[in-house]
C-alpha cells in the first residue's frame, strides 16, 4: 500500500471508530444548511459559529425564509462575526437562488462556485457534503495535517504552496469524499491541533515525517504576518434632550458595512478632547464641551482600530449627516453594531 492509500485508509480508520468530536452540521444532507454553515466557518472557530448556525437555522429554517427576511434583523444575528460582507453576499445569494433557481440549491461544483461568496473551499465543502462530489477541501487544518505527515516544507502562505497543497489533497481524496473531507477537518482539529498536538495518541506516529524528525512545531511554513495597520476611530455619543442617541449607518465599502455606529471622526492620529472638539464637523464654534468617556481595541486581519468615545449633549446649534437616526437608549438592542461599539455599549451600561 502506498502511503497515500494508507494515509487515507488509517484517516478513515480513526474516523469511523475514535472521531467523537460533535458539530450540528455534521452528517447533514440539506444543501441550504450545509451552505449556511460553510459562510459562518469562514474566518471564524467551529464553536464560535454553533451558536450563530443553531440561532440561524431556528429563525430562518429555509432559504426561503432567509431570502425574505429583513436585513436589519439578519445583521443583527450576525452581530459579533465580523467580515459583514459574508452576511451581505449571503442574503444576496439566497435571494438570487429563490428567485433564479426556485429555492433548489445548484448542484454542480462550477455553479457551486459562482454562488457570490463562495470560494474554493467552501464550494469543495458544499459539493462534498451535500451531494457527494469528489473535491477536497483544504483549510487550514488540512494543510497542517498534510505538512506534518508527508514533511512538507513548501509555505502554505504562498501560491506555489496553496497549488501544491491541493493537488496532494486531491490525490488523496476516496470515494467516501464527504467522509473523508471530514474526518481530515476532524483530526486537525481534535489531534494534530496547531500547539501542543495530541502525538500520543496519534495513529500516525510512526508514518509522520514530523514526529520522527522532530519537526512538528516547525510545520507548516507560514510566510511572515504583514504588519497590520492603525486606526484611530473618535466616536461622539450624541445624546438630546429625550435621551436618545445619534446613529448612522455605514454604507461605504470600508470595515463594517451595514452596521450602525454613533457620529464618527477618524483622524492619523488619536485626539485630546480639546483637539478633537476643534476638529469635529460639527458646529461653527471654535470648542465643543466633549467628555471622554472610554476607548476599545479591535484587532482585524490587517488592520487594528483604536476607538476613543466621548460624549455630547446635542444642541440645536449643531450641524448633522442628514441620513442619521435618533434611537431611544431602550432600542439600542434592535440594531447591528460593530464588536468595538457592542463592547463600549455593554461595559458603559448603554445596553
Amino acid at each position: 500500500m502506498t502511503s497515500q492509500k494508507l494515509f487515507s485508509s488509517k484517516l478513515l480508520c480513526w474516523h469511523n471508530n475514535e472521531n467523537k468530536r460533535i458539530l450540528p452540521w455534521k452528517k447533514e444532507t440539506d444543501p441550504y444548511k450545509i451552505w449556511l454553515s460553510e459562510i459562518l466557518l469562514q474566518q471564524t472557530r467551529a464553536a464560535q459559529a454553533i451558536p450563530y448556525y443553531l440561532n440561524f437555522i431556528n429563525n430562518y429554517p429555509t432559504i426561503f425564509d432567509l431570502a425574505k427576511a429583513n436585513d436589519d434583523d439578519v445583521f443583527r444575528l450576525w452581530q459579533g462575526l465580523g467580515y459583514y460582507n459574508r452576511c451581505k453576499n449571503m442574503l444576496w445569494t439566497a435571494r438570487f437562488i429563490c428567485t433564479h433557481n426556485k429555492g433548489q440549491f445548484p448542484t454542480k461544483h462550477e455553479d457551486i462556485l459562482a454562488l457570490k461568496g463562495v470560494g474554493t473551499y467552501t464550494a469543495a465543502a458544499i459539493a462534498s457534503f451535500a451531494f457527494g462530489l469528489p473535491y477536497a477541501v483544504v483549510d487550514g487544518n488540512v494543510t497542517r495535517v498534510l505538512a506534518r505527515y508527508f514533511g512538507i516544507s513548501e509555505s502554505i502562505s504562498t501560491t506555489l504552496g496553496k497549488k501544491s497543497f491541493a493537488e496532494l489533497a486531491q490525490k488523496l481524496l476516496p470515494k467516501k469524499s464527504a467522509d473523508y473531507n471530514q474526518a481530515i477537518m476532524d483530526f486537525g482539529a481534535e489531534i494534530c491541533t496547531p500547539s501542543a498536538p495530541k502525538c500520543a495518541s496519534c495513529p500516525f506516529q510512526i508514518e509522520c515525517v514530523a514526529f520522527q524528525t522532530k519537526t512538528i512545531n516547525l510545520l507548516p511554513v507560514k510566510a511572515k504576518n504583514k504588519v497590520r495597520k492603525t486606526r484611530y476611530f473618535h466616536f461622539v455619543i450624541l445624546k438630546n434632550e429625550e435621551g436618545k442617541i445619534w446613529l448612522q449607518e455605514r454604507t461605504s465599502k470600508d470595515i463594517w458595512p451595514h452596521l450602525f455606529v454613533p457620529f464618527l471622526l477618524e483622524t492619523q492620529e488619536l485626539l485630546t478632547s480639546s483637539e478633537l472638539s476643534k476638529s469635529i464637523p460639527l458646529s461653527k464654534r471654535k470648542t465643543l464641551n466633549l467628555k471622554f468617556i472610554g476607548s476599545e481595541k479591535q484587532l482585524l486581519t490587517h488592520q487594528q482600530i483604536i476607538s476613543h468615545f466621548f460624549e455630547l449633549n446635542f444642541k440645536n446649534q449643531l450641524t448633522l449627516p442628514p441620513d442619521g437616526i435618533w434611537v431611544k437608549k431602550e432600542k439600542l438592542r434592535n440594531y447591528p453594531f460593530p464588536k468595538t461599539i457592542i463592547s463600549f455599549f455593554e461595559k458603559s451600561l448603554y445596553f
